[in-house]
């Protein structure tokens, strides 16, 4: 096993040194006499927070040495507990994360009266003994203390990590950082260049998280079983950061189900044994792997207007749960079966029947799965939150593990790196996100470019495209809360934090139109749902299944900001906005024809409307 290469825990610029800390302070003092006291009293516990992180050091360290020497009484560690967690108040980062389990620690050693000796020390000890188990706990969570407080003011000198400090998650639940703090972390996050002083490459671990043999150095990189990427904003650029990317940047989606794609040698896998359940792939077993069956290439979608995007799909999920729950209600009450049609914000999703012993038969859904959870992001439909697709990405694109599905100072993927991204570090990535604005539609000021734009328009509903392209949903909140309330597994939910993170959104559209209800319309251009291609047909080109969705069937493209964002469709092989137009079949192969059957002139006037969907650049 390789030794733990301890992963810079270096403090924001508010916690440098004290040395550094003087200097900044002698400098900011003109402009703090300006402000007001409420103002400067607010900076103060930031400006502070070298010395208090080195105070609670220091009180970790007179507690484990008072205890070890049976110096202190229960209340007298009662009273260090005390102080240490008032002096927290004035910290942030991970030093607050590790302290917090280790007081925990101590208090159920003092509250089960497991303070006996030896305590704290008791992997020196070879035998067992009577709560030992409780002591190992408080032990490991002393030395993530002391882990922490080795980087507290550390400047880096040659080689670093390009991401030098990472966010606690309970200190942004207890209002420690801005907004903009929260923001301006995340972008430096999705721009980072991981290197493997961050934790990039994960030398046993696929990319979805099984062991795998060891592979490391300059085989931690592989294009398409992945780690494949640097950074985030490597493949999200067009037309700027956080936009899609150009076919160079294109992925090969469940690639990361193989150890190391390697086809000198023929490799072989069998699809039988080898994969998880819930990860669904099908395929031939021990079929020979090509470029087409290795997997699913997909061009960059942009993330601009992602924080809507989520906040309609959890509506529309909240709006079928409840229409689900209503007919179980039913069906216990009349005793018999009862089918119903169901639909969120005017979009049809098929129809239910619930018996009344609460089973409900969801064979009739369309364009979602049977949990009726509307899953928005990926080009496939199969994450229900940026917080999911964040950190399967994370692990998938770029070997970054978040201890919130790994386990705090774990080091599942072998290369000598822990705490690799923090929980904190995807609240604040996830921030970053849901600020990125709204493609709010432009319209040509030139009186004669805004004719054919609206005639573009109206071709645009007229031939059948806006029937799943749907050009506004209604939203009733612009209020973001994170995290989401329908995560599943180890991804953070509501009821495992203090205080939900809330960010207005409205900061981040201009000029929102509004319904007769209030509510708030959102140009999204889909009806955030999947639709059939085409059996066979030019989009079904794919020959593994992701997340039990069938290849022929696709999320809607959200259409709003795409034109900033050439080539098109799923893989991008289209240049042209017509070449993407005339690949579709199946359900939209109405709208198809009816497009080929449009003079030129109109034909040209509906792609000059959809080049009017870009991303704003300024």
């Amino acid at each position: 096993m390789p030794n733990i290469n301890p992963r810079s825990t270096a403090r924001r610029e508010s916690e440098q040194t004290p040395r550094h800390q003087f200097a900044k302070i002698a400098v900011a003092s003109l402009i703090l006499f300006a402000l007001t006291w409420g103002v400067a009293c607010a900076s103060h516990a930031l400006e502070d927070n070298t010395d208090y992180s080195v105070k609670v050091c220091d009180r970790v360290d007179d507690i484990s040495d008072g205890m070890l020497r049976e110096e202190l009484s229960v209340e007298d560690i009662e009273a260090h507990i005390e102080l240490l967690e008032s002096e927290l108040d004035s910290v942030r980062g991970e030093l607050v994360d590790a302290t917090e389990r280790f007081i925990l620690a101590l208090k159920e050693i003092l509250a089960g009266g497991y303070y006996d000796y030896p305590t704290l020390q008791v992997l020196n000890y070879l035998d067992t003994y009577e709560h030992m188990e409780q002591h190992v706990e408080g032990y490991e969570a002393l030395e993530n203390v002391r882990f922490e407080c080795e980087y507290v003011g550390k400047e880096w000198i040659g080689d670093a990590p390009s991401v030098q400090v990472h966010f606690s998650q309970s200190g942004i639940e207890a209002g420690k950082y801005t907004l903009e703090e929260l923001i301006e972390h995340g972008e430096t996050l999705f721009t980072a260049s991981f290197n493997a002083l961050d934790g990039a490459g994960r030398p046993t671990r696929t990319g979805d998280a099984r062991f795998r043999d060891r592979r490391e150095g300059f085989e931690s990189f592989n294009r398409i079983s992945g780690p494949d990427s640097n950074a985030c904003s490597g493949c999200h650029n067009l037309p700027v950061v956080g936009g899609g990317g150009d076919n160079v940047a294109n992925v090969f989606v469940l690639g990361q189900r193989f150890e190391f794609v390697n086809f000198d040698d023929q490799m072989e896998f069998d699809f039988r044994d080898d994969l998880e359940d819930r990860l669904q792939y099908e395929q031939e077993d021990e079929d020979p792997l090509t470029l087409q069956n290795v997997g699913n290439e997909r061009n960059t979608v942009g993330m601009f207007g992602s924080g809507f995007v989520e906040l309609l799909a959890r509506e529309m999920t909240r709006e079928l749960l409840a229409q689900e729950e209503a007919t179980i209600a039913e069906a216990k009450k009349s005793g018999w079966p009862v089918r119903r049609e169901i639909s969120a914000k005017g979009i049809d999703f098929g129809a239910i029947t619930a018996h009344p012993n609460g089973f409900v038969y969801t064979s009739e859904v369309e364009g979602v799965d049977g949990d009726l959870i509307v899953r928005p992001f990926s080009q496939k439909g199969v994450f229900r939150s940026l917080r999911e697709f964040n950190n399967d990405a994370m692990l998938h694109h770029h070997g970054i593990e978040n201890y919130e599905r790994v386990g705090s100072f774990k080091d599942r993927d072998g290369d000598g790196v822990v705490n690799e991204m923090t929980p904190g570090d995807a609240t604040a990535l996830v921030a970053f996100l849901v600020s990125l604005p709204a493609p709010i539609p432009e319209t040509p000021e030139d009186p004669d470019q805004r004719a054919i734009v609206e005639l573009g328009r109206q071709k645009f509903t007229d031939i059948g495209c806006a029937l799943c392209h749907v050009p506004e949903l209604p939203l009733e909140s612009l209020v973001f809360t994170e995290p989401n309330e329908f995560n599943v597994g180890k991804d953070l939910r509501p009821e495992a934090t203090d205080a939900v993170l809330e960010i207005d959104l409205s900061d981040f559209a201009s000029e929102l139109r509004q319904d007769e209800n209030g509510h708030f319309l959102i140009p999204v251009f889909s009806d955030l749902r999947r639709h059939d291609m085409g059996e066979g047909g030019v989009l079904d080109n794919e020959e593994i299944i992701q997340g039990g969705v069938p290849t022929e069937q696709w999320m809607t493209r959200r259409l709003w900001g795409f034109a900033s964002e050439p080539p098109f469709l799923h893989h991008g092989r289209a240049t042209l906005i017509s070449d993407a137009i005339v690949a579709h079949g199946g359900s939209a192969n109405g709208a198809r024809n009816r497009f080929l059957g449009l003079p030129q002139e109109e034909k040209d006037a509906l792609i000059a409307f959809l080049k009017t969907l870009t991303i704003p650049t300024e």
